[in-house]
């Protein structure tokens, strides 16, 4: 499993997808997760401004990536 790091107390959906090399740019990541393809906490969730705290965890296409605090 990756983890990404963050210094804030939260990331939204789009920014981490980018910041963890799964998507190339925001409207990527605003389509595969407005498509329903990618999971947070084992549920679908289409809100790319979702905001993900340390200890989530999110999936697209089998990558698993886990927030942790710096």
């Amino acid at each position: 499993m990756q983890e990404i790091a963050i210094k804030d107390e939260y990331i939204k959906l789009g920014q981490a997808l980018k910041l963890a090399g799964l998507v190339s740019s925001g409207v990527e990541a605003k389509i595969l997760i407005q498509d329903g393809l990618v999971t947070v906490n084992g549920e679908v969730d289409e809100r790319r401004g979702r905001k993900l705290y340390p200890g989530d965890v999110f999936v697209l296409e089998g990558n698993e990536v886990k927030v942790v605090a710096l």
